[in-house]
């Protein structure tokens, strides 16, 4: 009997699918993996086994002790090394063909946040659409990490929530797509974040700025800030934010 063997393009939409999942919906009932079977041919089951095969070459599950699905190794090695390898270009590239598969253009998919785009030309135009689609990814893998909640208020409508970048875009290539670069705020606490007034330890807990101490005696301090000092973050079960990165963001960005 012939093999319906898996052509690069599906193994691309999986492990799309697989960094934008929580590891506990890699089951054939989750909506999302119904979906991208239905769009593929392919059954709820076969992708499911696909996300636990990537589940069994990710580091972060091999230092759990999380084994996955160890058969389609030698399947789905060559796409993770490619994304080690060059995030931007393959992120990029696997939206380009889940929209296709979805019948849609890049343009026409992701028109909301490709807005402003329209009179650009030539190189300048592929290097934003890239730069706002990769974005966009990084924002849904992000806050899917964590349970699409913020780690501070536990916020959980997703118009309210922000993929803060611990090293920022523009200070790393290579860690700007890394889900262990990213934490899931609200949007007051994310810029609190990005300017510096607050940071997280390495123990994952909240530390307060002492530019942002000055204001301990307004209302707004009180009511948003006061009881932050020391607070655990709410950790997720996939990705933690590397330590490194937070080292960074202490030494480099936070006000002291």
């Amino acid at each position: 009997m012939a093999t319906n063997l898996w052509t690069r393009d599906e193994l691309i939409l999986a492990f799309n699918l697989y960094l934008k999942l929580p590891f506990g919906k890699m089951h054939s009932r989750t909506p999302e993996i119904i979906h991208l079977a239905n769009i593929m041919g392919r059954t709820p089951d076969a992708v499911a086994i696909r996300l636990t095969n990537f589940a069994h070459i990710d580091p972060y599950h091999q230092q759990r002790g999380v084994k996955g699905m160890s058969g389609g190794r030698k399947q789905v090695e060559p796409i993770w090394n490619e994304f080690i390898n060059d995030k931007d270009k393959l992120v990029f590239e696997s939206e380009k063909i889940l929209a296709e598969k979805e019948n849609m253009t890049i343009e026409t998919k992701f028109s909301e946040i490709l807005y402003g785009t329209k009179d650009l030309k030539g190189e300048n135009k592929i290097r934003e659409v890239k730069t706002r689609v990769n974005q966009n990814f990084f924002r849904q893998v992000v806050i899917a990490n964590y349970s699409g909640k913020c780690v501070i208020t536990r916020i959980d409508i997703p118009d309210l929530l922000v993929a803060s970048h611990i090293i920022p875009w523009s200070k790393n290539e290579d860690e700007r797509l890394n889900p262990e670069n990213g934490i899931c705020f609200s949007a007051l606490y994310d810029k609190a974040f990005d300017k510096g007034y607050i940071t997280i330890t390495e123990k994952y807990e909240v530390l307060i700025s002492s530019a942002l101490k000055k204001k301990e005696k307004e209302d707004y301090y009180l009511k948003y800030f006061s009881h932050l000092s020391g607070t655990k973050l709410l950790l997720p079960k996939k990705y933690h934010p590397r330590k490194d990165f937070l080292q960074y963001h202490l030494d480099s960005i936070f006000k002291g």
